[in-house]
């Protein structure tokens, strides 16, 4: 039975920017992701043993808020998964919430019943945009139409959805064609440009208190590409400004499992025990205790 909450003022923006390496990013000029972890955090992740370090079983974790045990994909190839009983928070507020929910963004399985997808299986509104081909140069522009799209949703139209998910691939493809050199890096400040207009799109909504996320789900080898095991493909990051988050506070270890467990407390959203989020809201650091 579906159960309806007043919505209030509060809405959840989680963009995933797919293969950012934590590393890089002191070097690089990204004032919109720096904003965010101004007034509240950016801290590291480990993609967990069980995990691949793979785009497929890490966004499921990231936006189902279960690991890989439960959610069942295990690669880019989403068959055999249980996203049925496990789904993606815009499909699960939209249907067991009736919350206005939006998911947007260019790779086939997260967004289409393709290679065993969708994730997104089905958001109050859904916006696919393809890239013409797997080229970095056209991941740009599809990234590019994606942001235009989620803009005018977030800021202009009449939609107004209470928790979205915007997806931005075209550094994971740049790192994958040419390394982490230079064209990669400059992938990484477009993204954050990218992300700056979807920052203002929402800034222009009055009255309502926005819960920011920022997520990667793997790093990269210096070369390109990832799946394995080292540091480098395995560190990920989540950066993060809301209602009570505290800016600057250092915060708990964090598993892509709370993120969406966070949209959720963002939304003022009790977690049904039966749901088995292996996920908790980003939490302060314990304080140390005091010794003598």
């Amino acid at each position: 039975m579906s159960t309806s909450w007043p919505a209030g003022p509060r809405r959840v923006l989680v963009v995933g920017i797919d293969g950012v390496r934590l590393d890089l990013l002191p070097e690089l000029h990204t004032p919109h992701l720096d904003s965010i972890a101004a007034a509240g955090f950016l801290a590291p992740v480990q993609v967990d043993e069980a995990t691949p370090t793979m785009s497929g079983p890490c966004w499921a974790t990231i936006v189902t808020g279960v690991g890989v045990a439960k959610h069942g994909v295990l690669g880019n190839h989403f068959g055999g998964n249980r996203l049925d009983v496990f789904p993606d928070f815009t499909t699960r507020l939209a249907a067991g919430h009736r919350r206005r929910t939006f998911a947007a963004g260019g790779w086939e399985p997260l967004f289409l019943a393709r290679s065993g997808g969708p994730l997104f299986a089905a958001p109050g509104r859904l916006s696919y945009i393809a890239p013409l081909e797997d080229t970095p140069e056209a991941w740009e522009v599809c990234d590019e139409r994606v942001t235009a799209e989620a803009e005018y949703v977030l800021g202009r139209s009449d939609d107004d959805p209470q928790a979205s998910f915007v997806y931005l691939g075209a550094v994971d493809e740049t790192a994958h064609f040419l390394g982490c050199g230079e064209e990669y890096r400059r992938a990484v400040e477009a993204a954050d440009r990218r992300l700056g207009r979807l920052l203002a799109a929402v800034a222009d909504r009055p009255g309502q208190e926005w819960t920011v996320i920022v997520v990667t789900d793997h790093g990269h080898l210096d070369q390109g590409g990832h799946g394995g095991r080292t540091e480098l493909e395995r560190t990920a990051w989540i950066a993060a400004s809301g209602p009570g988050i505290t800016p600057g506070a250092p915060v708990a270890p964090l598993h892509h499992t709370d993120v969406a467990a966070h949209v959720y407390a963002a939304l003022e959203i009790t977690p049904d025990p039966h749901w088995t989020l292996d996920g908790r809201p980003f939490t302060p650091a314990a304080e140390p205790a005091l010794v003598g």
